[in-house]
């Protein structure tokens, strides 16, 4: 078992910033695939950007190509995702989640844990 704990969201004007994080406990974090996924009122879940075990490969949704970055630091058991240049319609329930392995997928079905979500609300 995977318990994910997201934090760092809250509200912003359009054009700022705000950086999540997402601190993993249990098994070992290297052994996961991390990714961020979001989901806006009325719409289903979607995929925001993904990262490799060893951070070397990262694939983003062309939505937030160049406005987001995703990272991660196992020595912290935590992934973040920078997000810059907001905009009102990046305002969604922000969650993490993993899988375990090294297969690189952006289908929601493929990860196994996730975390309670975040609010991110961006204001025009």
């Amino acid at each position: 078992q995977v318990q994910l704990v997201e934090s760092g969201g809250g509200l912003v004007q359009a054009g700022g910033s705000l950086r999540l994080s997402c601190t993993a406990s249990g098994r070992t974090f290297s052994n996961y695939v991390m990714a961020w996924f979001r989901q806006a009122p009325g719409k289903e879940r979607e995929f925001v950007a993904r990262i490799s075990w060893n951070g070397d490969s990262t694939y983003y949704a062309d939505s937030v190509n160049g406005r987001f970055t995703i990272s991660r630091d196992n020595a912290k058991n935590t992934v973040y995702l920078q997000m810059n240049s907001l905009k009102p319609e990046d305002t969604a329930v922000y969650y993490c989640a993993a899988t375990w392995g090294s297969y690189l997928t952006t289908q929601s079905y493929n990860y196994n844990y996730w975390g309670q979500g975040t609010q991110v609300t961006v204001s025009s």
